[in-house]
């Protein structure tokens, strides 16, 4: 592979800068191993990934864990072990976290892997690739459109080399850099190339400084984190008065038997704590990266899961995401000197064009020479270049000064001596941009972009390139005609979109004609009417009526791509936006989500926060179905935690206020939140789900968990004070009556957060009843958890209170999910 910066010009003459670029051979082979030693490498590390260790850590002492494991402790002491069950599953919940992250971290480096990105740099003469870790201080790093900075340098050479320093500077305006400017690491090229001696490595590194503090992995604030972390917050202070409490009143109702006080004691505070709620969330993350990684699919952030869960509007590039890279040109035609078609040739390819004359094979190696002086082909040259070849060395066309591509001019050229010694600048890009309003050829330009072909406009200027209008006095001479390859997954993609209630924008640099025709193709609602970019508005809130009710725009420059984002965000709108190339860096980055074609730019891939490897635009579908099933069902799981929590909370209260023994062994608590929360939360974590996120996760949740615990409770409090009424029972029975009445609510509960209903849910809720129904019939399971019944009239009476507590439940369901339907409207 030869990188711009080391291809050598058929002339000697100055580069677009004015200047001749300095070549040198860059560090011997010696010279790096003497920096190696000195430790003058970029040593920065680069992680996708918490460590294995500070996995282990999250997972095993978090506050919860600690309060758990002090209690495990205490039931052994006091026994017996079957009290103590609690502490083994959270071994076992701590483990399942555990392997989980990991799998899902060796999954994250292995992408990461992929996706990394080689600088070149040229030693001893020669152009080689190295990892990011392998450049060393001197190094010369060569540089072309889209490559991001690794490190801090001087500018060594320069061809049109332009650098976007927005990410670090806030400025919006590229900057055209030459030999001796610095640069900056985390900048990136936009426009040339060229080369720099790397003068500041690793931890010294402008960008490694800033990043110091934080890695790629850092659990960023989100909703979802912020809710739990708050829901979390207020149970401590809640546990700690409830537990004192609860501690002195069995202390005084069982001052006979201090054992037995102590597992009551337990038994009211374990279920206090919803220890699994934060276990579950991590677990759901975690398998949602590995799901993802399988279908190569690198998420560098993991919030960027709950991100897609949330996306209401999919801002989509043209180039590289409804189409394939690559084009095919389909024919040249040449215009006269008003600007008609003066020759016109068509064919498949430009090997069938019938054209003969000289005029043809005059500008079909005027192509050729332009695309070969392009120093990073874009598809569009890349198509010129398969079409019409390299030009030889040695040949007749020689070019004086090149001007590469940018995004925000929309063209490139460069300044010829022609085959007869004269001198002219020839200038190739879009004709809407490079021929005034009006002129006779745009007709045709619309005519061939109505059919979604690109369009490019060949003419020859005399005037400088470096001028303030290049394009003044242009004579144009042909247009080039491009078919671009559709993706053949894209129409279904976008019908997803539809059917999950997303919006899909096209936002392309392209002509605004050409991309609505692309666009309708596919079947994209609102495409019949694009929009040029040029005539949008400029004061913001007009702007953002116009991003609002606009589904297709043309020419848009990088700078508009990020305005149209921010319009969209302002109104309340959850954006991802794909890309690939460099004029999409600023738009994926203050988009909610960026998502970046694997083989898109290096710049694109470092600023987003999910990359495709496999650049299949099919694969979105199932990054969006990933974040919704996480999501969604982690507010699913929270609210059954959250009613253990609160129906926990007032059972202790209500047996600190009336003085009498806790309902529940230890052991009891263990089998009712197996049951009714840990094995079912854990099936309903990993379910499918495309409900789209909404704001208002906290609120969402305690609509259900508070009223629901409360009247859980209540129900479980009254049925054990009628059964300890009962002179025939003893406690033994009478616990086992409020067992019998909180299973059956929590099921009625678990009933409600698993709608609506799929076989496998029935057959979840029919296992848990059948599994509690074991353990009250088998004998050596109801000796183990000490579950008796005696007669059939407190069995009954605790049914009868459990059914009215469901109806209940029923009544306020109804209420809720009216609410939440009326505020998902609005």
């Amino acid at each position: 592979m030869t990188h711009p910066a080391d291809r050598t010009a058929p002339d000697s003459g100055a580069s677009a800068t004015g200047l001749v670029p300095t070549r040198h051979g860059g560090l011997t082979a010696a010279e790096v191993a003497e920096r190696v030693a000195r430790g003058q490498v970029n040593d920065v590390p680069v992680r996708s990934s918490r460590s294995v260790s500070e996995i282990v850590r999250a997972n095993v002492f978090t506050r919860f864990n600690a309060i758990i494991g002090v209690l495990f402790a205490v039931i052994l002491v006091v026994g017996p072990i079957q009290d103590g069950l609690f502490g083994l599953v959270i071994v076992a919940n701590t483990a399942i976290g555990v392997i989980q992250e990991v799998r899902a971290k060796r999954t994250l480096d292995s992408l990461a892997l992929i996706g990394e990105a080689r600088p070149e740099v040229r030693r001893e003469g020669r152009t080689t690739q190295v990892a990011v870790a392998g450049i060393v201080l001197d190094d010369t790093v060569l540089l072309g459109i889209g490559d991001k900075v690794i490190v801090d340098g001087a500018v060594t050479e320069a061809e049109g080399l332009e650098i976007d320093e927005s990410l670090l500077t806030g400025e919006p305006d590229p900057v055209l850099k030459h030999p001796g400017d610095e640069v900056m690491s985390g900048s990136f090229v936009v426009a040339g190339s060229g080369a720099f001696t790397a003068t500041k490595v690793g931890r010294q590194a402008y960008a490694a400084r800033l990043a110091e503090e934080a890695s790629r992995f850092t659990l960023v604030k989100s909703e979802l984190r912020t809710g739990i972390d708050t829901i979390l917050r207020f149970i401590t202070y809640l546990l700690i008065p409830t537990a004192i409490g609860l501690v002195i009143s069995q202390w005084t109702v069982e001052h006979n038997d201090w054992r037995e006080a102590v597992r009551r004691t337990v038994a009211g505070i374990v279920p206090m704590v919803p220890e699994g709620l934060v276990l579950l969330t991590s677990v759901a993350f975690a398998i949602g990266v590995v799901r993802l990684g399988r279908k190569q699919c690198l998420v560098q952030e993991l919030p960027a899961i709950e991100g897609l869960a949330r996306v209401d509007t999919v801002c989509l590039d043209k180039t590289g995401t409804l189409t394939e890279g690559g084009m095919d040109v389909q024919e040249l035609r040449m215009l006269d000197t008003t600007g008609g078609t003066a020759d016109t040739t068509t064919g498949t390819t430009a090997d069938t064009t019938a054209d003969t004359t000289a005029d043809g094979e005059r500008l079909r190696e005027v192509l050729g020479v332009l695309a070969a002086a392009d120093a990073r082909p874009n598809p569009s040259m890349r198509a010129l270049l398969d079409a019409y070849g390299t030009p030889a060395e040695d040949g007749p066309w020689r070019v004086l000064e090149a001007v590469p591509f940018s995004s925000a001019r929309k063209w490139s050229g460069a300044r010829l001596r022609e085959p007869g010694g004269t001198e002219a600048g020839w200038l190739l890009g879009a004709p809407d941009v490079l021929l005034p309003a009006g002129h006779p050829a745009l007709a045709e330009v619309d005519e061939l972009g109505g059919q979604g072909l690109r369009v490019l406009l060949l003419g020859r200027t005399t005037a400088p390139l470096d001028g303030p209008d290049p394009t003044k006095d242009l004579d144009p001479l042909a247009l080039a005609v491009l078919r671009q390859r559709l993706r053949p997954d894209a129409a279904a993609t976008l019908r997803y979109f539809e059917e999950q209630r997303v919006q899909a924008k096209v936002i392309s640099g392209d002509s605004a004609v050409s991309v609505g025709a692309v666009a309708a193709s596919l079947d994209l609602p609102g495409a019949d009417h694009p929009l040029d970019a040029r005539t949008l508005p400029a004061d913001p809130e007009q702007l953002a009526d116009t991003a609002e009710h606009t589904t297709v725009f043309g020419r848009v420059t990088p700078q508009q791509k990020r305005e149209l984002v921010g319009a969209l965000q302002s109104r309340g709108h959850h954006v991802a936006m794909t890309g690939d190339g460099v004029n999409d860096v600023l738009a994926l980055k203050d988009a909610d989500i960026g998502v970046a074609m694997g083989s898109g730019s290096e710049a694109t891939r470092a600023v987003a926060q999910i990359v495709l490897l496999n650049d299949s635009f099919a694969t979105l579908p199932s990054v969006v179905a990933e974040g919704r099933r996480v999501i969604g069902n982690i507010e699913r799981v929270a609210t059954l935690f959250l009613v253990k929590t609160v129906y926990s909370v007032l059972l202790a209260l209500l047996v600190v206020c009336t003085q009498v023994p806790y309902p529940f062994l230890p052991r009891h608590s263990t089998v009712l939140s197996a049951l009714t929360i840990g094995i079912p939360a854990f099936f309903l974590a990993l379910a499918p789900n495309n409900e789209r996120a909404r704001p208002g996760f906290v609120r969402r949740v305690l609509r259900l968990a508070v009223p629901g615990g409360l009247i859980a409770g209540a129900a479980t409090f009254t049925a054990y004070e009628l059964a300890r009424a009962d002179q025939a029972t003893d406690l033994k029975a009478d616990t086992s009556v409020a067992t019998l009445t909180l299973f059956l609510v929590a099921t009625w509960v678990l009933a409600i957060v698993a709608r609506p209903y799929t076989w496998w849910r029935l057959l979840l809720l029919g296992a848990m009843g059948g599994a509690f129904a074991l353990v009250l019939v088998v004998p050596w399971l109801s000796d183990f958890f000490q579950l008796k019944l005696i007669g059939t009239q407190d069995a009954w009476t605790g049914v009868a209170i459990a059914v009215a507590a469901g109806l209940v439940l029923e009544v306020i369901w109804h209420f809720v999910s009216r609410t939440q339907d009326r505020d998902t409207r609005a």
